[in-house]
């Protein structure tokens, strides 16, 4: 599994209805994507939840490297390029993926914690670390799911929770409305560690 982001910050007095309507209009267009576990179209605003800005940051698990590509390299990604400029795209390999206590309800709010791996951490222990936090989150109230990750060019870990009741006292990390919620092939997502 693959996990990838984008964020597009846009300007403070940006206004943020052209995002919803995009989004309102678009997203069903994932719904049934192949080899896309899901995509939660995410969106920040200045002022709100602690976030500094205004962004749109839509976050992908891919249960498949195809779908991944199709998606990269099709008429969709390159649509948003043409619209707000080619983002940064950030990539993570799943640790692992949990479903939680509240995994049928649509979410509303997603927290994203990214954190380095200190260089003397053995990578078995992180792994182990990670997954025993994707599954003490996914037994709080409320949560839909938590996928952990890690960008092994950067050493960066990454634990994404979706939320479906506000999320900001739930866990620490950068917290996201939930627009939409794609989920075509989320129920063959395998639980626990992705290997």
């Amino acid at each position: 599994m693959h996990a990838k982001q984008y964020e597009i910050t846009l300007p403070a007095d940006y206004d943020m209805g052209v995002i919803r309507e995009r989004v309102a209009t678009k997203g069903h267009l994932l719904d049934a994507f192949p080899g896309l576990g899901f995509k939660a179209y995410l969106l920040r605003e200045r002022g709100i939840d602690g976030s500094p800005v205004n962004q749109y940051a839509p976050f992908y698990l891919w249960n498949t490297a195809e779908g991944l590509g199709s998606f990269l390299w099709g008429p969709g990604f390159q649509g948003l390029c043409d619209d707000f400029g080619r983002p940064v795209v950030q990539h993570w390999m799943a640790v692992g993926y949990e479903d939680g206590e509240a995994s049928g309800d649509r979410p509303v709010a997603a927290v994203r914690h990214r954190r380095p791996v200190p260089e003397d951490t053995r990578t078995t222990v992180l792994a182990e670390e990670l997954l025993a936090e994707a599954q003490e989150l996914a037994g709080q109230d409320g949560a839909v799911g938590v996928l952990v990750a890690v960008d092994p060019r950067h050493w960066e870990a990454v634990t994404f929770s979706l939320w479906a009741e506000g999320a900001a006292a739930k866990t620490s990390g950068e917290v996201f409305q939930v627009l939409h919620f794609s989920t075509p092939k989320l129920g063959q997502v395998g639980q626990g560690r992705a290997w």
